[in-house]
This record gives C-alpha cells, structure tokens and sequence, in this order.
C-alpha cells in the first residue's frame, strides 16, 4: 500500500491537479479548465492507474480543495481521454 504523501494516493493526485492545472488556470485569470485524465496521468508517470486519477477529479474533495465546481465529465469511465471540466470559484 502507497504511503499517504506518494503522488500515486488520491490526495496525491488532487495536489498535483491543483498545483499544475487549477492554479496556473487562476493566475491567467481563466473561468473554466479542462483536465484530461490520460495527461495528469502521463504527467504524473503513472502506471495503470486511470482508475484513480478519475476517481481523484471526480470527488467533491477535489471540488472543495481545488475550489471549482464541476461541469461535465465527458469521455469513457476512467478512461484516459476522460475530461473533467470545472468552474473556478
């Protein structure tokens, strides 16, 4: 079992998400941003964990830690074209 503050944990990956997506997002003052599964996975180095990564954006942990809310989730389940769509707040 990963220790907690490995990037393959949930927590892991929301922070990730968080630091290299949702907050460059917010400094360009965007309203929108679109995370692709497939890509944080890639960027991450992961290996066969698509499952995880789409369960991390797709949680309202996400949605409260990040401070967006979600739009649409589109594409397969836990696929790696999955996108995931947020609001900044």
């Amino acid at each position: 079992m990963p220790e907690a503050d490995t990037p393959t944990t949930a927590d892991g990956i929301r922070t990730f998400c968080i630091e290299h997506f949702v907050q460059p997002a917010r400094s360009r003052g965007e309203h929108t941003v679109t995370l692709r599964a497939g890509d944080v996975h890639h960027q991450m180095d992961l290996a066969q964990r698509l499952p995880a990564v789409c369960a991390a954006l797709g949680s309202d942990t996400f949605e409260r830690l990040a401070r967006v809310r979600r739009l649409a989730i589109d594409g397969p389940l836990n696929g790696a074209s999955t996108l995931f769509v947020f609001k900044l707040t």
